[in-house]
């Protein structure tokens, strides 16, 4: 716990914000009669008083190691309030500082040491009595101390050792020496500056060493680095001096010694190193080691390798981690560098070469198991079947990656063995015998192997097999039993799905694979209307309606079909009798006539007079070709309120509403239908009415809807009118399918 000491004394007000600088400055009371005088004597004190709204915060800067009298008087301590009040100061474990009880000021007994402590912080409170309560705001008071350059600058070591390696770059440190002094950091006082001042051998050897003046790294000048490598001299002597208080003239010094001894330079490295793939155990395993001399010395390592494989000790033994796969990685280039404390390399950097000695550990590999050929019994002599390809991940450098093919077995053996040639370091697969025939075999099995080693029997083997099919010659196109045809006539409303057509055709080959036929709609479903199915097994072909038809937007359709062998056709061309011709005519069918609007309001009011005009609904016939004049009427008008004109559509009071007769919704349906013709069957629409009785309400009209009216004082009448659509179209006539 904090000391408090207290002091009576008279305060007055202060500024709430007030900066002082008192530059050296004493504050000295002398006795003269009766009368007190007060002297302020030049001591570089300053003082901040930040008055917040929490508490007042005030700053006070004294310098250490003060030589005058005391009690020292350090600044005016600022309180906010008037009157003899009893002066509350804690902090002040040390007793160092006091409050002079006339004038408030707040004084020290003894000097200060910035080294011993750099600052203090007291609080200073107002109380009536030493228990009664405070009057103020509470001061806080921070003393700082401020340096002075009363320290020497310390070397760390009398003596500093270092080795510096023939070799080494100009400009990088090979060791630093170091100083430390107690001043203030932050200051001039403790800012050091290193540099030589005398060196053995002496002469031609002055300019071979610099250091750095602020880190006090020693490192080589561009003539030492150019001397290093000639010179017999092995060892040198050098002394260096530090100094605080920066780069001014004036300040503290030390001296110390600085012994460096010259290396030879070792940085030289085996390349490459051979290293064998899979080799198990025994990891960690020295593989090779550089070598640097230099007091100051770690070495990193960097290439094209994933996570440790590589690893580097403080001596420069490399080591290799885990085994090597070399269809993994071949090679591997490492970069070993000799660092600094500085992590500045001394020299370039020394690139290792590391190959992966191969071993016969992959097996040669097709890319296929099976392989399939078909020839005729036309392919001549010598015709090559198929280039059979292993591959193998061993170095192809190497017998371990040489390849040889061959034959293993043939079934089967008719009419002989040794119908096929493999050559053996091609994989070419040739017809060896041209006597192949459908009706003796239809199909022969190869057995291939490819081994390594060059086809040593101790070579690693793997197997494919290769069939071959024997197929007569394709010289029959397929026809169509029929390839002509009437126009089909489909009504515009016909259902998705509809069997338009099935075609026929045929194939006079023998052979199944001859016959297969595949079917096409060449030109004239360019929209994809109609779809097609197909039935390998009967040679046929169905036409169906795949999307829905529109007379008014296209009236007829030529389709061209034809069909194609799946093989090749030899000898031979299509014949006509191979394409089909289609002609659909779309029948038009009647359609309902369409409301133009789904939804109607309107409000009526009620002084609205007979025959007022107060909606006009439309429809429209969407037939392009046979429009039809339309007729409009209305239903389930059980009030007998409205009518409507027939062609055109406009809804007419019979009588003026009353809101009192009327429920809150009146309902009616208006009918649209074309006029009724001899050829043809009428179609209706319906529209549904209802009417809101609404109050006080403006009038509006709808896109569509003639709403007539005046505003009245009684009310309105709210008309909302929806249209949706019922068909009394005449019977769909469709068509039977036609097989042909």
């Amino acid at each position: 716990m904090c000391k408090r000491k207290y002091y009576r004394h008279r305060v007055q007000r202060s500024p709430g914000h007030l900066i002082i600088n008192l530059a050296q400055s004493v504050y000295v009371r002398a006795m003269v009669g009766r009368y007190y005088l007060y002297l302020f004597l030049l001591l570089s004190i300053t003082s901040q008083i930040i008055n917040s709204s929490s508490q007042v915060k005030q700053y006070i800067e004294v310098p250490e190691n003060y030589k005058g009298s005391f009690p020292w008087y350090l600044g005016k301590i600022i309180l906010a309030t008037d009157g003899q009040y009893n002066t509350e100061l804690a902090g002040n474990d040390e007793e160092i500082f006091g409050v002079d009880p006339e004038s408030g000021f707040l004084y020290a007994l003894k000097p200060f040491d910035r080294e011993r402590k750099a600052s203090y912080t007291l609080q200073v409170t107002l109380r009536k009595g030493v228990e009664e309560e405070i009057l103020s705001q509470m001061v806080t008071i921070h003393i700082m101390v401020k340096d002075e350059n009363d320290n020497m600058p310390v070397f760390t070591e009398n003596t500093f050792y270092g080795i510096v390696s023939k070799g080494t770059k100009q400009g990088v440190a090979f060791m630093h020496v170091n100083a430390t002094d107690l001043d203030d950091s932050s200051t001039p006082n403790a800012d050091l500056r290193y540099k030589l001042i005398s060196r053995y051998p002496a002469r031609s050897y002055e300019n071979m060493f610099q250091v750095d003046p602020k880190t006090g790294a020693i490192s080589l000048t561009e003539q030492g680095v150019s001397s290093l490598s000639k010179l017999e001299v092995k060892h040198f002597k050098l002394e260096v001096q530090v100094k605080d208080f920066g780069d001014e003239p004036m300040g503290y010094t030390s001296v110390a010694n600085l012994e460096i001894s010259v290396a030879e330079n070792t940085w030289i490295a085996e390349s490459p190193v051979l290293l064998q793939e899979n080799q198990k155990g025994g990891y960690p395993r020295i593989i090779s080691e550089v070598k640097w001399n230099s007091t100051e010395l770690h070495y990193s390592l960097k290439g094209d390798f994933s996570g440790e494989v590589f690893r580097i000790d403080e001596d420069g033994k490399i080591y290799i981690m885990s085994e090597l796969d070399r269809e993994t990685q071949a090679e591997y280039q490492i970069e070993v560098s000799a660092m600094n404390d500085e992590d500045i390399p001394y020299a370039d950097h020394l690139l290792i070469v590391i190959k992966v000695i191969d071993e016969n550990d992959n097996t040669p590999t097709f890319p296929q198991d099976t392989y399939h050929v078909d020839v005729t019994e036309r392919t001549t002599k010598g015709t090559l079947l198929v280039h059979l390809t292993a591959t193998d991940a061993d170095d192809r450098n190497t017998k371990n990656a040489q390849i040889r093919y061959k034959i293993t077995s043939q079934e089967p053996k008719l009419p002989k063995d040794f119908l096929f040639h493999l050559e053996e370091h091609t994989g070419h697969l040739t017809l060896q015998d041209a006597k192949l025939k459908a009706s003796i075999a239809k199909k022969y099995k190869l057995e291939i192997s490819a081994t390594d080693l060059g086809g040593d029997p101790e070579g690693l083997s793997s197997t494919c097999f290769v069939f071959i099919n024997v197929i007569d010659v394709n010289d029959s196109p397929p026809v169509f039993v029929k390839n002509k045809f009437a126009p089909f006539l489909i009504p515009e409303d016909a259902q998705t799905g509809m069997l338009i057509i099935t075609l026929t055709a045929t194939d006079e080959d023998e052979q199944i694979e001859n016959k297969i036929i595949d079917f096409y709609i060449q030109s004239g479903n360019e929209d994809g209307t109609f779809g097609i199915t197909t039935n390998q097994e009967q040679s046929t072909m169905t036409i169906f309606l795949e999307k829905d038809l529109d007379y008014e937007q296209t009236q007829e359709y030529n389709l061209i079909i034809t069909v194609r062998n799946r093989a090749e056709l030899l000898g031979t061309e299509y014949s006509p009798t191979s394409t089909a011709a289609i002609h659909i005519m779309v029948v038009n069918v009647n359609e309902a006539p369409v409301f133009t609007q789904k939804k109607y309001e309107v409000r009526v009011p009620e002084s609205a007079q007979a025959g007022s005009v107060i909606l006009a609904v439309e429809a429209s016939d969407p037939d392009i070709y046979h429009q039809a004049g339309l007729i409009y009427s209305i239903r389930n008008d059980s009030k007998r309120c409205l009518s409507i004109q027939e062609h055109s559509g406009k809804i007419q009071l019979l009588h003026s509403l009353d809101r009192e007769v009327f429920e809150d919704t009146y309902t009616v349906q208006v009918l649209v239908q074309e006029k009724v013709t001899v050829c043809r069957c009428s179609t209706r629409g319906f529209c549904k009415i209802e009417v809101e009785k609404m109050e006080n309400m403006p009038t509006i009209s709808s896109a569509l809807g003639i709403l007539l009216g005046t505003l009245g004082a009684i009310g309105f009448f709210l008309i909302i009118i929806f249209a949706h659509m019922s068909l009394g179209a005449p019977s769909k006539q469709t068509r039977k399918s036609d097989t042909v």
